[in-house]
């Protein structure tokens, strides 16, 4: 069997799915038995049942440092405190070498919205252990960061039934 080589992959786009996908390969991991770290940037961890069900899986342990969606007019000063501190933990554990796959949910909007420095994102691609593969996912994900990636998917939406006036659906959207 070939050695093998830790992949950087980013979901990112306006589409829907990106998150999605990437529980899709931690369950595939799951079954290889794989170590998998999930670390949510903004998600609060309450309220999301695809996540209360990967944190089922052997393997798969969550972490939710962010403090929930931003909306206009939030005070975001304690969402930039929460992502500084899933970032000193996604650097700690990226380091550790720990696990297979860790995955950072929602960074590239973690980046986006400047509370994450693209830079040292960058530093910790270039200098993770080359066996681990290493998922980064959420809208906006900055060009620099891209042309690090082993793979970029970059989710379009191209059509959605709240354009039609239909509501989000639990168990497809929620």
């Amino acid at each position: 069997m070939a050695q093998r080589k830790g992949l950087v992959m980013i979901n990112t786009g306006d589409g829907k799915g990106k998150t999605t996908a990437a529980l899709g390969l931690t369950l595939r991991a799951s079954g290889y038995g794989w170590r998998i770290l999930i670390i949510q940037f903004i998600k609060s961890g309450k309220g999301y049942s695809e996540f209360e069900a990967a944190a089922k899986l052997p393997g798969v342990e969550i972490r939710a440092t962010g403090l929930g969606l931003i909306m206009p007019g939030t005070d975001r000063a304690p969402h930039q405190e929460a992502a500084q501190r899933g970032w000193d933990m996604a650097r700690a554990e990226v380091a550790s070498g720990n696990w297979d796959l860790i995955i950072l949910d929602e960074i590239n909007n973690a980046m986006t919205m400047g509370f994450v420095d693209p830079a040292e994102v960058a530093e910790l691609i270039k200098n993770k252990t080359p066996r681990l593969h290493l998922v980064l996912t959420g809208r906006g994900c900055p060009q620099e960061i891209m042309e690090l990636a082993d793979m970029v998917t970059v989710m379009d939406p191209w059509r959605h039934h709240a354009d039609n006036g239909v509501p989000a659906q639990k168990g497809v959207e929620f």
